[in-house]
């Protein structure tokens, strides 16, 4: 998911970089208002787990590749404000000390990655507890749809930007194909781990689950309704 440079033109790297940068403002300022003390070590671990994800990449075309996101676990741990500032700092330190996704493309990776997993899917992990049972059960069904459906969205939107200033030699249909393609089988995998991953919070620190915190109730099991 990690675009090079000169992969997207600079007009559109830019633009893209304006609409991040706006929302990672929002996200520091909305994140003042969380409670930090409890939710700063669990936002560190996050951010390693990323990062260390975001190592295991599978090459797509043209110097692009894939990888395990992220987003949606952040976002239903931490809060989407402090997940998109976990994955705003894992894309900056992955770019200026690792040369993991180009500087110019920066704006691009983070709005792919920080931005569309974290907000779209925590809005879809949202509505689907909605419809789904007030259950752990329920909360868990939300993760993994969410988490699934929100990487293959940042890859359609992966191929958006391309559409709209792609510079690499390869067609849109081209790309669409080979980075939706790749995609399946890793939000395949991301919902898996990622439904692992909130379960055993839930199982042991409800209270730290930003998505579920009224499951963290001692009366409520893995099917009892939040009354």
């Amino acid at each position: 998911m990690h675009l090079p440079d000169g992969f997207v033109d600079l007009p559109t790297s830019a633009g893209a970089g304006l609409v991040a940068a706006g929302v990672v403002a929002v996200s520091l300022h909305k994140a003042a208002d969380e409670d930090l003390d409890s939710a700063a070590p669990l936002t560190g671990l996050v951010a390693a787990f990323v990062f260390a994800a975001h190592m295991l990449n599978v090459p797509v075309a043209a110097g692009t590749s894939g990888h395990l996101l992220g987003g949606l676990l952040a976002a239903v741990l931490v809060g989407p404000w402090l997940g998109c500032l976990a994955l705003t700092v894992v894309l900056v330190v992955q770019c200026l000390l690792f040369a993991d996704g180009g500087l110019s493309a920066l704006g691009l990776n983070v709005l792919n990655m920080a931005v569309i997993p974290v907000f779209v899917g925590y809005g879809l992990f949202a509505a689907a507890r909605r419809v789904l049972p007030a259950t752990r059960v329920g909360a868990l069904a939300a993760t993994a749809v969410a988490a699934f459906v929100s990487v293959l969205l940042a890859a359609v939107a992966f191929t958006v930007e391309y559409a709209i200033g792609g510079s690499a030699a390869a067609s849109v249909d081209t790309v669409l194909v080979a980075v939706v393609g790749v995609h399946v089988p890793i939000g395949i995998v991301e919902a898996v781990l990622t439904t692992a991953t909130v379960g055993a919070v839930l199982a042991s620190r409800p209270d730290l689950v930003y998505g579920a915190r009224e499951l963290a109730s001692p009366a409520v099991g893995l099917g009892e309704v939040v009354p």
